[in-house]
């Protein structure tokens, strides 16, 4: 990708790098990003993120407008095309400009040959787009999530589920979590407003806002200055939940990127904070937003099956264990999940989530609390989960939270509220 000058084909490539080589496309994007112009980076994120959205109904509109599918060397104009019909179906660009661009992508990538079949296929569906509606075709590509996420969604939450998918299909909201060491969340929205945006608050976090309308950093009153941090309102409740104290020795297990880190030092200054992660890199941004904020943890790579390996003979007040999950409560912030991952991923995770949960259950003081926490809203890695550990440990005594019951407390993503987010806060005796 040196020579950027088609937004499309680099979109394409990124689509490509994830369905067809198993990428995330969290990883990927911003490499792209960094070497464009800043005004080119919000549309490579809204083709990229859009597309893989919504995949099985552009992968479907494709087989019904070509007679074989791209394959080989070829199966980057498949992507090409896929990003003009995104264009086309779901966005304001105007339609002229759409093809005259994604038209030139098939060049930028040297398939100068197949700019005619790009342009054939994209005015052949405008003459047809009418015939493409979805809503008598199979589950996968009308909820646009594959067939084995939607029969565990199906199983887990019978009554919810469609409401649950439709959500994972929306955008996103923009959350803030304002740093009430420098400013009232009250007087942060006052300035907010007075740069021309704004936002609704919640009682669930008194730290908390949502914005109306997503902008970048940057535009935020104070950000540089540690402010104003973005987080989910569910990733915010689990600093609320641990409840940290002022002096407690605390420590954060699956800490990158830093958000959960920093949030319990705003509500504990003086708490003295470790937060380990098992990726170095994604350590590196827990260093970045602490600097940002002024901050200062212990911060450790190591794996957190295995504290042994990287703590001395240390004990803990509290423990937050953000637990690695399959992310499915926040499939509408990373669309590309839904493709990633696979069905037998579920039980690899909970048996990695038992081994983590077990080394640092004995990491923790007596009279300590942990907080476990996935943004996942499977069972096997959430109730399952905390009802078979509680068994298995007569010392632990489960703490019900506001809203939850004696399985935890499971948040659906909603359009409107936070991500799907679990929580079970557990005692020791």
């Amino acid at each position: 990708m040196k020579n950027i000058t088609n937004l499309r084909g680099i979109a394409a490539q990124l689509i490509e790098q994830v369905i067809d080589k198993g990428q995330s496309l969290s990883t990927v994007l911003p490499a792209a990003q960094r070497l464009l112009a800043e005004k080119d980076r919000a549309l490579l994120q809204e083709l990229s993120f859009g597309v893989i959205r919504y995949l099985p109904q552009l992968d479907y509109i494709i087989l019904q407008l070509m007679d074989k599918p791209m394959k080989g060397k070829q199966r980057i104009i498949h992507y090409v095309i896929m990003v003009g019909l995104y264009q086309l179906r779901h966005t304001r660009v105007p339609p002229h400009a759409a093809i005259a661009e994604t038209v030139q992508a098939a060049v930028f990538l040297k398939r100068q040959s197949l700019k005619g079949l790009v342009n054939g296929v994209l005015r052949t569906y405008q003459r047809r787009e009418t015939e493409f509606t979805f809503d008598n075709i199979a589950d996968p590509i009308r909820y646009l999530h594959p067939s084995w996420f939607i029969t565990r969604i199906k199983a887990a939450w019978p009554d919810d589920w469609v409401s649950i998918l439709e959500a994972n299909n929306s955008r996103p909201p923009m959350w803030l979590r304002v740093n009430q060491s420098y400013i009232s969340r009250d007087r942060w929205l006052v300035l907010l407003q007075e740069s021309g945006f704004d936002a609704t608050t919640t009682a669930l976090s008194p730290q908390a806002l949502c914005l109306e309308k997503p902008v970048g950093v940057t535009a935020l009153p104070g950000f540089k200055e540690g402010w104003v941090t973005v987080q989910d309102l569910s990733a915010q409740r689990c600093s609320l939940y641990l409840d940290p104290q002022p002096g407690e020795k605390i420590l954060d297990i699956c800490a990158a990127p830093g958000g959960k880190t920093t949030h319990i030092l705003e509500l504990a200054s003086t708490a003295e904070v470790t937060a380990v992660d098992v990726d170095a890199q994604r350590l590196s941004r827990v260093a970045e937003n602490l600097e940002r904020l002024n901050l200062t943890a212990t911060l450790i790579c190591g794996d957190g099956r295995y504290p042994e390996q990287w703590l001395d003979d240390q004990y803990f007040d509290r423990i937050l264990l953000d637990a690695p999950c399959s992310a499915t409560g926040v499939i509408r912030r990373h669309p590309d999940i839904k493709w990633l991952r696979r069905d037998n991923d579920i039980a690899e995770l909970a048996s990695l989530q038992k081994e983590i949960l077990e080394a640092a259950w004995k990491r923790l003081k007596s009279g300590g609390t942990l907080l476990y926490a996935t943004c996942s809203i499977l069972p096997e890695e959430n109730s399952r989960q905390i009802n078979t550990f509680l068994s298995q440990h007569p010392e632990a005594i489960h703490e019900i939270l506001p809203g939850g019951d004696n399985n935890g407390l499971q948040v659906l993503p909603s359009e409107l509220g936070g991500d799907g987010f679990f929580y079970a806060k557990i005692l020791k005796k």
